[in-house]
């Protein structure tokens, strides 16, 4: 435990920040997963529905630092690549 009051505030700060961060990775790859779980049900509409619902999500952790932004261009390119394949 830290002693130093500033490093105190630092660890309040970070322990903070760890869980909205976790929140907001779970709510995203949620949303990638109802697009995974649509895919391999064979509905293509429901799919390019939920496509559209996880691009945002994905595209706003990139641009938070939740998740690099190639992994997010990475995603959205095999998950499109899925569906273009259905």
């Amino acid at each position: 435990m830290p002693n130093i009051t500033s490093a105190k505030k630092r660890a309040r700060q970070s322990e903070e920040r760890r869980k909205h961060n976790k929140h907001f990775r779970s709510s995203m790859r949620t949303k990638v997963k109802a697009v995974v779980y649509a895919i391999e049900a064979g509905d293509k509409e429901a799919a390019v529905t939920a496509l559209k619902i996880a691009i945002p999500a994905l595209d706003a952790s990139a641009n938070k630092g939740i998740i690099h932004k190639n992994k997010a261009a990475r995603s959205k390119s095999r998950l499109n690549s899925r569906i273009q394949a259905m």
